[in-house]
């Protein structure tokens, strides 16, 4: 066979079997004396010897010595030979490393990986497809054993990077130095199209390199979102707890570890969710009896494994945390923590508003009458007694007159601090309006009402009312009533103390008149 010139790529061949019935056509993509690697567009239909006709030369014989789905690797064999003959014989261990290395070219071009292998002047001595599609090489600079720093400056020139121009040079010379050194610690590259590819350097023992450019743009592109997923649960104002199946915390942000005063450290270590519920009793069930305080952390780490609810704590100094607990699709649980200490300030304060009477302090009569509503209920259900008692003060309107509203503002207060003073544990008083005020007494007859109403018209009559450099007394008249059953609801049982409340103003005020149900019709014409 006369001696050929080494070649690379792309000479046009065809491929004879069949004795000359059968061709296919290839490319020759790589050519030496001995070998040579044939590309068609399916390496299957290829037989174990064959002919192959190079455009201006003459007809090789062929014998494949490794395929693939679109390559095959040949030996040429002499013309009457024993392998022409279709004898084997034993290959040389060159020929054998030489196909070997063939095979492992075409592997190499098969695989995602950019890589590139560097001789030990740093020069490409094999620069993968991949790499050249990655980076899009020229076969024309990837076949002629360029050297790293032309690489590094046709990604430079091409733009490839994203890096600002006046750090492009910085960046080549650094990448140039840390392939001399050999240093195989990853790098992430960030191109100019988004994708992100991690380079490592591999030393090889003859004193050169290999390098590989691995796409991780999925990796990456998850990683950075996980970051600022991060970030953003590390600074939201509310607690988050991430725990794990086992209930240890995978991930506590800045506010939930200040919460149990934990160190990032300690967070950093797992600590189990039943360790961080038992710190000083930080969280607890709001208005817990102290004997029952060292039983609530069992409690809590049972609600918890039991999945989703919402429960409000309480802390030692008395702020009011609302956590709310979600089961998540990997057997954890995702708690997090919101301070309504003020929500609940605020709804306190505007309960209170809506039921008590902003000058006394007393509940107001839209309060008062629905407390009365049910123990009206009561009342009828299990025939309980319960009593009211109306109180009005006596001469109110010549006390405003005289002395002006502040005054009158004055008297309202003392009456309302005489009720207070007078009544029961159990009884509950209320402004009705302007000097008219009621008492609602349950569980009581009329003959313990009146010993109540009594007291505290003695304490009203002992008072002394000082305001505006004004000091005068003052009286109440009181009217009682006890519930009937013949009263068909609480407008019933209020008009009968009504009643009960004029009729001693008629007798001459100071004093408690006790309701009492008019006579039969034929007893009263008797």
């Amino acid at each position: 066979m006369s001696r050929l010139v080494s070649e690379r790529t792309f000479l046009a061949g065809k491929i004879f079997f069949n004795f000359g019935q059968s061709s296919i056509d290839c490319v020759v993509r790589r050519l030496t004396e001995e070998a040579a690697t044939l590309e068609m567009e399916s390496g299957l239909g290829v037989p174990e010897r064959f002919q192959l006709r190079l455009v201006g030369r003459e007809i090789l014989p062929c014998r494949v010595i490794w395929r693939s789905d679109r390559q095959v690797g040949v030996a040429f064999e002499q013309p009457g030979s024993e392998h022409a003959a279709g004898e084997e014989r034993e290959r040389s261990s060159d020929a054998l490393m030489r196909s070997q290395m063939l095979a492992l070219r075409a592997a190499l071009d098969h695989v995602p990986t950019g890589i590139v292998l560097l001789d030990s002047s740093l020069r490409a001595r094999l620069i993968n497809r991949s790499f050249r599609q990655m980076w899009r090489l020229p076969d024309q600079v990837a076949d002629s054993n360029p050297s790293i720093l032309t690489l590094l400056h046709h990604g430079r020139d091409t733009g490839a990077y994203e890096v600002p121009d006046p750090e492009l040079d910085a960046l080549v010379a650094d990448r140039v130095r840390t392939i001399e050194a050999g240093d195989p610690t990853p790098i992430d590259l960030r191109r100019t199209n988004g994708d992100v590819v991690r380079v490592q350097v591999t030393p090889l023992p003859d004193g050169g390199r290999m390098l590989t450019y691995t796409p991780v743009t999925d990796i990456v592109r998850a990683s950075d979102e996980l970051k600022l997923l991060r970030d953003a649960l590390e600074n939201v104002q509310d607690g988050v707890l991430l725990l794990d199946s086992d209930l240890h915390a995978a991930f506590m942000n800045r506010r939930m570890r200040r919460f149990w005063e934990v160190s990032e450290d300690e967070a950093a270590a797992r600590p189990a969710y039943s360790s961080l519920v038992r710190r000083l009793h930080r969280a607890s069930a709001p208005n817990l009896p102290n004997n029952e305080l060292a039983k609530f952390p069992a409690r809590r780490v049972e609600e918890v494994k039991a999945g989703d609810h919402v429960r409000d704590l309480q802390t030692p100094d008395g702020r009011r945390i609302r956590a709310h607990c979600t089961t998540m699709s990997n057997g954890g649980r995702m708690l997090t923590y919101v301070d309504i200490t003020d929500l609940t300030q605020k709804a306190a304060m505007l309960e209170t508003l809506a039921t008590t009477d902003p000058l006394t302090g007393l509940f107001n009569r839209r309060h008062f009458l629905e407390t009365l509503e049910a123990e009206w209920s009561r009342f009828q259900r299990y025939y309980r007694s319960v009593s009211v008692l109306m109180l009005d003060i006596d001469h109110f309107k010549s006390v405003n007159d005289r002395y002006g509203h502040a005054v009158g503002d004055a008297a309202i207060k003392a009456v309302a601090a005489a009720c207070l003073d007078g009544k029961r544990k159990s009884d509950i008083v209320g402004r009705l309006g302007g000097e008219e005020f009621a008492i609602l007494l349950p569980e009581t007859s009329l003959t313990r009402a009146r010993t109540v109403a009594e007291r505290i018209r003695k304490r009203v009559m002992s008072t002394q009312v000082l305001a505006e450099q004004v000091q005068f007394g003052l009286t109440v008249s009181i009217g009682i009533a006890e519930a009937t059953a013949s009263m068909s609801g609480i407008d019933a049982l209020m008009g009968a103390a009504d009643h009960a409340l004029y009729q001693a103003k008629a007798e001459g005020r100071n004093r408690c008149i006790g309701w009492a149900p008019s006579p039969p019709a034929d007893k009263a014409a008797e």
